[in-house]
């Protein structure tokens, strides 16, 4: 790698000459060799220790679970041949595939499934998708390709929480063997093997000879880069230094779609973007200033503004696109209505606050200014900070207790990775969902919404789930714990010698049959 190491970050007003300059060195490089250039660094190489998309996408390089998603977000079975339900809903039963060796030679087995869904359901692990898997009791091994997994009560996505990125199986070798480094460590049954992670520079994986998949993966290595700066991500396209970007900047989609070189590719996606509002702290614990909140930004304008038109006002709590969606907006714009209910609060000049950015990329700057304006214009004035990802841990997402939760307004971004409401809902508006566990940064408590999600996760009446989805939607819309701001589309670029790759509705990637033409 060291042929290549100079950074992306360097190069923000990289011109086509410097680029190129950089590609001359070169020249030893594999022939198959992928360059994936992405928007943030990685925050873990644990899948089941990660809350943010981006960071299990990137490892799907390395590991697979018994389920997934195709790039429509169709499931599918991946290390599992077949499953089948118990009529009481609480026993599942899964044959897995045969014949499939983790890179460092372990078998996969049911042995296999049984260690990483007891290492994930036990709370002394701590780890950050404790949440999506503790309706698990048990796990047994039936046989050597049989697992028998026992609900502790009915949970109707199950099957799609085993699709779900995180849900991966890793070489129970591996987690005996490197324990909480096997976040540095990843060892799966995937198509690449892991090279080497140099934390803000590079994340490389190499072909493994003994996958079972025959004649897959098609390319020698594969690289992941991230490359925080948005021009310079449209840079690296347009000088082939990378062969997939993503995100893509809006405001270049032009530039990149009159490329001889690469494809534009924009689709539906169910990434909601949101300010959550710490509902503990005063003054957001007054209904009244989050509505106020919600009436200050013009939607429409932010859209076209940070997102070039390719993102469209939040219509309700959950995207539409995942399963029990409710159409309830969007909140109009009315700024005059936000003073009234700034001085109806006791707030008549407005207040001072900080608005945090759970990222740092440019696109992200461009909402968060936008809305620090926006809110200006009412009386708050607002600090802002865009934060880096290890910043975003330590600050937002591993502190322990809601009192001692720095922060205020958290612009963040949000995919339901098992395509269903439970988990556009529960890991961020269920109240044992706070941080450290989860990702309810509002640390917003409703028990109406709690008994609504509980009971929907039990019924397997569909009739009855909707109700119960419909109901939580409306309340949380009412209280307004987030200021709702965009459904974003995915917009992404691929060079035109690269093909099997895709960026998923959720924001998440699929590559299983990615290629490079020669």
């Amino acid at each position: 790698m060291s042929d290549r190491k100079v950074s992306f970050r360097l190069m923000a007003g990289a011109t086509a000459v410097g680029a190129m300059g950089m590609m001359a060195a070169a020249p030893a490089f594999a022939a198959k060799d992928a360059v994936m250039a992405v928007y943030s660094t990685f925050t873990t190489l644990d899948p089941y220790d990660a809350n943010d998309t981006l960071s299990q996408a990137a490892v799907k390089s390395f590991y697979q679970g018994l389920f997934g998603f195709d790039k429509d977000m169709k499931l599918v079975n991946v290390l599992a041949e077949s499953y089948d339900v118990s009529k009481d809903g609480l026993v599942y039963t899964i044959k897995l595939k045969k014949g499939v060796k983790f890179h460092d030679g372990t078998t996969f087995d049911a042995t296999a499934v049984k260690a990483n869904l007891d290492r994930v359901t036990d709370p002394a692990n701590k780890l950050k998708r404790y949440t999506l898997f503790n309706r698990v009791a048990k796990t047994d091994v039936v046989d050597p390709n049989t697992v028998r997994i026992t609900l502790k009560e009915p949970f109707s996505p199950f099957i799609n929480v085993l699709a779900h990125p995180s849900a991966v199986m890793i070489s129970p070798t591996a987690l005996k063997k490197y324990g909480k480094e096997i976040a540095f460590h990843p060892v799966g049954t995937g198509p690449f093997e892991f090279v080497e992670w140099k934390q803000t520079d590079y994340l490389k994986g190499k072909k493994f000879a003994g996958y079972w998949k025959t004649g897959y993966p098609k390319i020698d290595t594969i690289t992941w880069k991230p490359v925080v700066d948005n021009n310079t991500r449209s840079a690296v396209m347009q000088t082939g230094e990378a062969d997939f970007a993503f995100s893509i900047p809006f405001e270049q989609a032009a530039v990149l779609k009159a490329s001889p070189k690469v494809d534009l590719i924009d689709g539906p996606s169910i990434i909601q973007r949101y300010l959550s509002l710490n509902t503990m702290v005063k003054p957001f614990n007054d209904p009244k200033v989050r509505q106020a909140i919600n009436y200050a930004i013009n939607k429409e304008a932010l859209a076209k503004v940070a997102f070039a038109g390719y993102a469209v006002p939040s219509a309700g709590v959950v995207p539409p696109g995942v399963d029990y969606a409710e159409k309830l907006g969007p909140w109009p714009y009315n700024p005059a209505k936000a003073r009234e209910l700034l001085k109806e609060a006791g707030y008549p000049n407005g207040f001072e606050t900080t608005l945090w950015s759970a990222y740092n990329h440019t696109t992200a700057q461009k909402v968060i200014q936008f809305v620090q304006q926006q809110l200006q214009q009412v009386g708050i004035k607002a600090q802002v900070l865009a934060l880096e990802a290890g910043q975003r841990v330590e600050r937002v997402e591993s502190v322990a207790k809601p009192e001692d939760a720095g922060v205020r307004m958290y612009y963040v971004g949000w995919s339901s990775s098992t395509g269903e409401s439970d988990w556009a809902l529960r890991p961020l508006l269920a109240s044992e969902a706070m941080p450290p566990k989860l990702l309810n940064t509002a640390y917003y408590k409703n028990d109406q919404v709690d008994a609504d999600i509980a009971n929907a996760l039990r019924t397997t009446d569909r009739a009855e789930k909707a109700k119960l989805y419909k109901d939580a939607q409306e309340q949380i819309w009412k209280d307004a714990p987030w200021a709702f701001l965009v459904t974003e589309k995915v917009l992404y670029a691929r060079s035109k010698r690269l093909t099997g790759a895709y960026v998923m509705p959720d924001g998440s990637f699929n590559f299983d049959e990615i290629d490079i033409k020669q």
